[in-house]
């Protein structure tokens, strides 16, 4: 039997799960390099952690790894219910408020490494976690596909650390009591924005109006293994933020109160990193809350050892 050591957390109601022991030896290299033979070898763990009858299909893992940049804190691989992502900013939050659970860090600025390059998140002192994304830019603005049942719908294309499909006209109300209609809607958006010239996107979000009075909006955010996201998304807010800055509707350091589906809230705002191409730094506030702190156990005779 081999065992596992992970610490739960939630984001804004969305989970994270850390690995902290007992995950598979991937080498040298970075956190990029690592990715690389966790997907071509280890899969099953990926399933084991995550997915049923441990996991469900909301939670995600961060599977923490020895950074090549040594001026990290830590290096970090997220994956969720069907595959690896990229970058995981409600993930970010709950890493960083876990490292601070261990004992590992204390408040104060530290370099975190991803497969798509190295973060920096600010655990304040009031137990919040400000993370400073990658680059975030928009591809593509108004992009109109036809959606099965739905008819035409237009979004913008970004990047915020997983590629986005953002729509703010979509006649759907976001309501915790809509969630399927909801889900089943980004599902079909999805699978005719990749059919229509935009393979790349794996993240659907719907906008509509705010639930109080100082935030600006509220979204529904269907991950890439079909469950919403129960915070606002950090990797989505960040997109958010540059096609707002693209627009002009933002100013740089103006702040964007962002609501979940579920009533959670991120903070973003961003500055510039390059005005012409349309490229911004997006930092995101959240808080996280560890919940637990298990062992798993791997027994190669549980025929639902590697999950389904």
């Amino acid at each position: 039997m081999k065992r596992i050591q992970v610490i739960d957390s939630h984001t804004g109601g969305e989970p994270t799960r850390v690995v902290i022991r007992g995950g598979p030896e991937l080498g040298g290299g970075g956190a990029a390099d690592k990715l690389k033979v966790f997907r071509e070898r280890h899969d099953d763990f990926r399933r084991a952690v995550v997915c049923e009858p441990r996991g469900s299909d909301v939670l995600v893992g961060a599977l923490l790894v020895e950074p090549a940049d040594k001026s990290c804190v830590a290096g970090v691989i997220y994956f969720d219910n069907v595959t690896f992502l990229g970058m995981c900013g409600h993930g970010t939050i709950g890493l960083v408020v876990t490292l601070a659970h261990l004992g590992r860090i204390q408040p104060g600025e530290h370099r975190i490494e991803t497969p798509v390059g190295v973060v920096t998140a600010v655990l304040n002192g009031d137990g919040s976690v400000s993370l400073t994304n990658i680059p975030a830019y928009r591809k593509a603005k108004g992009a109109t596909i036809d959606a099965p049942g739905l008819g035409k719908i237009s979004g913008d294309v970004a990047w915020g650390g997983n590629w986005f499909f953002l729509v703010e006209e979509h006649g759907l109300a976001l309501d915790l009591a809509n969630v399927e209609r909801l889900t089943d809607a980004s599902w079909r958006v999805r699978q005719a924005v990749n059919a229509q010239g935009f393979p790349e996107v794996d993240h659907i979000v719907l906008f509509g109006p705010p639930r109080t009075k100082d935030a600006h909006s509220q979204n529904f955010v269907l991950c890439p293994g079909k469950a919403y996201d129960r915070s606002p998304c950090g990797t989505g807010t960040s997109a958010r933020l540059a096609c707002l800055a693209a627009d002009g509707r933002l100013a740089e350091g103006e702040s964007l109160v962002m609501e979940s589906i579920v009533g959670s809230r991120f903070t973003g705002r961003y500055r510039w990193l390059d005005p012409a191409a349309g490229t911004i730094i997006p930092t995101i506030t959240g808080t996280a809350h560890v919940t637990g702190e298990a062992g798993l156990i791997l027994n190669e005779r549980d025929p639902f050892c590697w999950g389904w």
